[in-house]
């Protein structure tokens, strides 16, 4: 895709979230159009929010399952980012009209305290570098049409690349703690996760690439090919180890780590 082409994706995707109109997909529009180009729109876009004020503030990983990867046709997970107008403090309330087509899903998200690059981060450089761990919600949003109205055919996994991984909003809560301090097998950590009082999905972390460490090391590595390093301070979400679950206004979510507490929101 010619650099023109990846800035009027980014517009689009920009005027999609700001009419809550979601925009046709892409990859009708360039059906050439390879994995590179669709981090190269994502790219676009989020530098366009930047230009708005927006401050990157971590990233994301998705796809972390094997059979997420599978149902989409890929090899490896996707990653977005996170900006700062995107994060909600355990418990809040959600102005749902701020979503057009709302889910949720449970991870742990990294809070880093020194730099990770790579190419070749390992799950002990990522171990050394978290100041905190912490039970998290990530909220996701569809920017794309997720089926296309005329031809019936369904986004492909190109189109959510684009659209900054489906990411749109996190609730970081639970109980934080430094897995340096303390001896926690984080493949063992799971989440109950409920909607209005009925539990719907749970889930282990090591349903995250039997590590969910091993998912922050792939994003370093992945990063390095686009000269971008992991910052200090900067969260990163690990990826699900649920299924996405629909959200509508009016649901209230609670996700139970157990041991490590839980995490909340409500939209209204």
């Amino acid at each position: 895709m010619t650099p023109e082409q990846l800035n009027e994706a980014a517009h689009r995707l920009e005027q999609a979230q700001e009419t809550r109109v979601p925009c046709r997909q892409f990859s009708l529009d360039y059906p050439e159009m390879t994995i590179e180009d669709a981090y190269a729109i994502q790219s676009a876009w989020m530098a366009l929010k930047q230009t708005k004020g927006r401050i990157v503030k971590g990233h994301k990983i998705g796809l972390t399952s094997k059979a997420m990867q599978r149902a989409v046709n890929i090899s490896e997970p996707d990653f977005g980012v996170l900006l700062d107008d995107m994060f909600y403090r355990d418990g809040s309330a959600i102005p749902s009209d701020r979503f057009m087509q709302l889910r949720i899903e449970a991870e742990l998200a990294f809070v880093l305290d020194k730099p990770l690059s790579g190419p070749d981060c390992t799950l002990f450089d990522v171990l050394d570098a978290t100041a905190f761990i912490t039970p998290a919600l990530e909220i996701l949003d569809a920017r794309i049409q997720r089926v296309d109205p005329e031809t019936k055919r369904t986004r492909t996994v190109l189109d959510t690349i684009s659209d900054n991984a489906a990411n749109a909003a996190l609730v970081l809560g639970g109980r934080p703690f430094r897995p340096a301090l303390q001896d926690v097998d984080l493949r063992r950590i799971g989440a109950i996760v409920s909607k209005n009082g009925e539990v719907e999905e749970t889930g282990l972390a090591a349903g995250v690439l039997n590590h969910p460490g091993y998912g922050v090391a792939w994003l370093a590595n992945r990063l390095h090919r686009h000269g971008v390093v992991l910052q200090p301070g900067q969260v990163i979400l690990a990826g699900s180890f649920i299924r996405p679950l629909d959200v509508t206004k009016g649901d209230t979510i609670i996700a139970d780590y157990g041991d490590f507490g839980t995490v909340s929101c409500h939209f209204h």
